[in-house]
């Protein structure tokens, strides 16, 4: 069984980020990056479904620039076992991702596409969902566990009342959420052993999908600063002031 997991470079989230000066986009000059948190959970668990038995082979994907090679590299240290780059310098919408990912689908075949909620720099968390309907194959979104039982696929996932389990017929597309298990760190001799790993280079030309963004960003802002809270000295003082001045009363 394939395994195709989709990795997204992005500003790491321990960096505070920055907007240039005229207000068009995120500063990225000078910015460590990494691999999105999220996706760094579903090639852990692809790696696990290997040990396990269940996968056969991982593929580490990722789409963005050159640099992007980086992140497919902790992948293989982590266990993949080959990558596929698709570069691109435009900042791709989630339509365009879900195409590109779709004709390396069609390549590829993989039995499971398993890939982050979201990525922590646009937090759109549509990819996924819509990667599922171009490929018509069943989804499980913000899966907290992921099981092979016979020829399906069960994955936990958590939803407002508590916890569903869907059972997915294959091949199907998995999005990761927090909760799903803790990624390991690759160790050095692993991280020597994926420069030696095969990294294909493609074109997002190559697969004559049509990239053109569909929104315009008209201006990027940080949001307001947070104002320093009051002490109140009884419970009727504060209910007057949720009254009278935050109005929530």
């Amino acid at each position: 069984m394939k395994v195709l997991v989709p990795v997204k470079r992005v500003v790491d989230y321990n960096v505070k980020v920055r907007v240039k000066a005229d207000q068009t986009a995120v500063d990225l000059a000078n910015v460590k990056m990494s691999m999105n948190p999220f996706d760094e959970i579903a090639v852990e668990e692809a790696v696990r479904l290997k040990e396990a038995g269940t996968a056969t082979e991982v593929v580490i994907v990722s789409i963005g620039p050159e640099k992007a090679q980086d992140q497919i590299r902790q992948g293989l240290a982590m266990g993949g076992d080959r990558g596929i780059l698709v570069t691109t310098d435009s900042d791709l919408e989630s339509l365009a991702v879900a195409k590109i990912l779709k004709a390396i689908c069609e390549e590829e075949k993989p039995d499971i596409v398993l890939m982050g909620k979201q990525a922590i720099d646009d937090d759109r968390s549509q990819t996924g969902q819509m990667l599922a309907a171009l490929m018509d194959w069943p989804q499980g979104t913000f899966a907290s566990e992921v099981k092979k039982e016979g020829d399906k696929l069960h994955v936990t996932r958590e939803i407002d009342g508590g916890l569903q389990t869907v059972a997915l017929n294959l091949p199907a597309v998995v999005t990761t959420d927090l909760r799903l298990n803790e990624p390991r760190y690759a160790s050095l001799p692993n991280i020597m052993k994926a420069k030696k790993k095969p990294l294909d280079t493609k074109a997002a030309a190559d697969y004559g999908v049509d990239i053109a963004p569909r929104l315009e960003v008209l201006k990027v802002t940080e949001p307001p600063k947070r104002e320093a809270g009051v002490k109140v000295s009884s419970v009727d003082e504060l209910l007057d002031k949720l009254k009278n001045e935050a109005g929530v009363l």
